[in-house]
């Protein structure tokens, strides 16, 4: 009998699709051959774990169908086994995963649907701790306030994507009212957002995304601005800031800076 380390590896590498006769000394059999058993539970593993990508990617299971949708997850899932207890953090490889999936190829898009959809999962998980409000900022004097660094808050994520990530989706929903969409219509960006009870997301033009990109990858609002005119010269750093404030895009401040 092999050492238990040896044994969790032989039984990982099985589940992934190798041939491992050497298991069937481990499994007890009885009316049902140890090989039989062992293939009943690989099959079961991979069809429970798709179930749960489709869960986490159902804008991806919309547009694709459930057909397609289970055969992409069962080729991701045996190249990436959990490899955490919590299902909802599993699928963190699957937007890169399915955007070099051969027979998705014919649709660009897809990828950051999926990239949307587990932005969304994270989201719905994350903590809610505090946001920054307008009123934490009174009496800030202006020129520190350009000063100031500022992080997303928890759940809080950019997605852009040269396509209409954010029409597809509303098209995508069951019931959904939403007429054709043409791919034309990108670029798009979106922040998405946790609330009390749901993840959600909000379009952003295109300057006011790299103005929240800025700010994430650790610049200042002046520096973050900079960002957004290099964009859109017409892009009015008051009424953008004041919209993610009303949002509460952005984590509470430890201190003023």
């Amino acid at each position: 009998m092999p050492g238990l380390r040896d044994l969790q590896a032989a039984f990982s590498a099985y589940l992934k699709g190798e041939d491992r006769p050497d298991l069937a000394d481990a499994v007890v059999a009885d009316t049902i051959a140890a090989s039989a058993r062992l293939r009943i539970h690989r099959h079961h593993v991979a069809e429970s774990l798709a179930t749960a990508l489709g869960a986490t990617f159902s804008t991806v299971q919309a547009i694709v169908g459930d057909q397609f949708f289970r055969a992409m997850a069962r080729t991701f899932v045996v190249q990436d086994l959990p490899r955490q207890p919590v299902m909802a953090e599993y699928g963190a490889g699957f937007p890169a995963f399915v955007g070099g999936y051969g027979p998705a190829t014919s649709l660009p898009y897809l990828a950051d649907m999926a990239r949307l959809d587990w932005a969304l999962n994270m989201a719905f998980h994350a903590p809610l701790e505090g946001r920054l409000t307008a009123p934490d900022l009174t009496g800030l004097p202006a020129e520190r306030l350009l000063g100031q660094k500022l992080a997303l808050a928890a759940g809080s994520t950019l997605v852009w994507s040269p396509y209409p990530v954010d029409r597809i989706w509303q098209a995508s929903r069951p019931g959904a009212t939403v007429g054709a969409v043409s791919l034309e219509e990108g670029p798009a960006a979106v922040i998405v957002l946790r609330r009390p009870e749901e993840a959600t997301f909000v379009s952003l033009s295109l300057s006011e995304a790299a103005f929240v990109r800025a700010l994430d990858g650790g610049a200042s609002l002046e520096e973050g601005a900079e960002a957004a005119f290099s964009v859109d010269p017409a892009f009015d750093l008051a009424s953008s800031f004041a919209r993610l404030l009303a949002l509460e895009a952005f984590a509470a401040l430890q201190q003023i800076c």
